[in-house]
């Protein structure tokens, strides 16, 4: 398994030196040996560069397209894979332009780049029709392509989905601040900002944190701000959704997420919880049993 280069001569501006793009990806590979459940690492040709993707679950099994947030990659997933790879074929997918395996081009968000960008993943996997789950940036692009590609999208699980409320700016500010701090300043920053969960002390949390800090020392994030989805756009989701939010969240405006929501998909189940953060307490079973809900889905062992 190769990594994606940009063109020989260029320079990947995700990062902040060559050094620091290959400690990321070197960690990502080994944590890659580590995920809980049999997996291929399949490649697919794009518009936008190759794309990665880890897929897991029995082949015949209803797809399931995992769409990870800023700043991480599909490892995100792996805690949750030993659970929802017994019913469903999972497809982590590494966003184009974040610290993952994918090509670094990032097209604007205000375009339809990243919905064809999504079809051609999609039809690299030969797969017509998934669910979509997206935390973040990855919740924002699951509905991005909902709202652009309705009949392609079966249920969607947004976790702290971005564009539906405000962003803020506030903690943002702090955090680059820490960031001067050396290793313990960008821990307290990633603490500031991912809330009370990022501090769980748990084997997997600490090999979370770890590597997270070890990708916000050499990534350089998008400053591009996320566009809003108009209401219109929104109540193009008929299909079932399943939203959960932070009341504590310091990157996003959480209430008016959930009061767009309610206001334009009555139909969603939207919840609030008022102690979290941007990064949940664990949503698993949850979502879980939201996808496998009106559907007859096998049991696979």
């Amino acid at each position: 398994m190769t990594g994606v280069r940009p063109p020989l001569g260029a320079e990947d501006v995700r990062y902040t030196s060559a050094e620091g793009a290959r400690a990321v990806e070197r960690r990502y590979r080994e944590l890659l040996e580590l995920w809980p459940v049999p997996a291929e690492h399949l490649r697919v040709p794009t518009r936008q560069g190759e794309t990665f993707v880890v897929a897991c679950g029995p082949p015949d099994a209803p797809p399931v397209v995992l769409l990870h947030g800023s700043g991480i990659n599909s490892v995100m997933w792996a805690e949750a894979t030993p659970a929802w790879s017994r019913h469903f074929r999972l497809y982590a997918v590494d966003m184009i332009g974040e610290p993952g395996l994918s090509a670094p081009s990032r097209p604007p968000l205000d375009s339809d780049a990243y919905a064809l960008w999504l079809d051609d993943v999609l039809a690299g996997l030969g797969v017509e029709r998934a669910s979509f789950v997206g935390v973040s940036l990855g919740g924002w692009l699951a509905v991005d392509y909902a709202t652009r590609r309705p009949g392609r999208a079966g249920r969607l699980a947004l976790l702290c989905p971005g564009g539906i409320g405000g962003q803020k700016y506030g903690m943002l500010l702090v955090a680059l601040l820490l960031q001067l701090f050396g290793r313990r300043g960008r821990r307290r920053a990633m603490n500031l900002i991912l809330g009370p969960e990022a501090s769980v002390a748990s084997p997997e949390a600490a090999v979370r944190g770890e590597y997270m800090t070890l990708i916000h020392a050499h990534f350089r994030p998008r400053r591009e701000k996320l566009p809003v989805f108009a209401d219109d756009a929104l109540r193009r989701l008929t299909m079932p959704v399943l939203a959960v939010v932070g009341g504590r969240d310091t990157l996003l405006d959480s209430s008016g997420t959930r009061r767009r929501l309610e206001r334009a998909l009555p139909h969603a189940d939207v919840r609030f919880l008022p102690g979290a953060g941007h990064l949940l307490p664990e949503q698993t079973e949850e979502i879980a049993v939201f996808l496998r809900a009106a559907e007859k889905v096998p049991h696979h062992d």
